[in-house]
């Protein structure tokens, strides 16, 4: 089985990367944050020009007919890019719901736990959120919802199972800020100096960004042949492994950083937060936890 990018897969993830630089670069990600809860309505449509969310529907239906470890690729940039919105849920959305392929329709979703991401923002809801309330999100480019009532745990037998394609996008954001938490933590070792030398220099930072990078590589390796394999049980390692890469990768950086890493002038806090939000998206790691324990278990026997 092969897992090295083809030339056009190289040249999609590219192009992904350029258009976000200059549609949402630091400028754009400052203006955001100083503007919480509004959705860039141009930008999506933007999106949907582009076939951000039409990647994986066939071209006989006005897609792009790629499949999932390209739009792995795409949803990589986007968290690289701290890019915010329901993007998951209106690409999963683009068969079914019109306007969703193109940009011109906003949807979101009920997610793990009854959380609702960017509900005010969306011009369609996927699932019951009747009597949803607004929770005080970590991250000020999530806005949260939550629909009382729904299960406290996702995986109580009550829980509807996640989306494995959901879980798997997730995944792919959080190996896109992992991998920009790691070029941030060695730019700054390279560039900041103390005792008259780069604080690289020093053996305590270079193993933090060493670690970094080999969780980094390592969640990558699983999340793209999870986008190959599709299996279950692979897309719940990619999780395991994304989650962990994006949240202590960042939690690195800011101490690569020091105390400057906290402020608004830069972006690491911002990854941090994100990172906390991707993990109770879909569902919790718990749930693939389960998921694979049993599995083992099954194999075993």
């Amino acid at each position: 089985m092969r897992f090295q990018l083809t030339e056009d897969q190289r040249a999609l993830r590219s192009g992904v990367r350029e258009l976000l630089a200059r549609r949402f670069g630091p400028e754009q990600l400052r203006a955001a944050v100083e503007a919480p809860g509004r959705l860039q309505k141009g930008l999506w449509r933007e999106l949907g020009e582009a076939g951000f969310f039409a990647l994986r529907l066939p071209e006989s239906q006005g897609g792009v007919g790629l499949g999932l470890p390209e739009a792995v690729l795409a949803f990589e940039e986007a968290g690289r890019a701290l890019l915010p919105g329901p993007l998951v849920a209106t690409h999963l959305a683009a068969a079914e719901v019109p306007g969703a392929a193109t940009g011109e329709t906003v949807v979101t979703d009920v997610g793990g736990c009854g959380l609702v991401e960017w509900l005010s923002a969306a011009d369609v809801v996927r699932g019951d959120d009747g009597g949803a309330v607004p929770l005080r999100s970590v991250d000020p480019l999530t806005p949260l919802h939550r629909v009382p009532g729904t299960p406290s745990s996702p995986w109580a037998a009550e829980a509807p199972g996640a989306d494995p394609a959901a879980v798997l996008l997730t995944a792919a954001e959080q190996l896109g800020s992992a991998t920009r938490a790691c070029e941030l933590a060695a730019q700054h070792a390279r560039t900041r100096e103390q005792f008259g030398r780069p604080i690289g220099a020093f053996q305590a930072v270079k193993h933090l960004c060493a670690e970094m990078l080999v969780r980094t590589e390592t969640a990558r390796a699983a999340v793209y042949a999870a986008a190959v394999t599709a299996d279950p049980a692979d897309i719940d390692t990619a999780r395991l492994l994304a989650d962990d890469a994006a949240v202590r990768g960042a939690r690195d950086c800011l101490q690569v950083h020091g105390g400057m890493g906290f402020t608004w002038e830069f972006e690491v806090h911002l990854h941090l937060k994100r990172a906390w939000v991707r993990t109770h998206r879909t569902s919790d790691a718990t749930e693939s936890e389960e998921r694979l324990a049993a599995e083992l278990l099954a194999g075993s026997g």
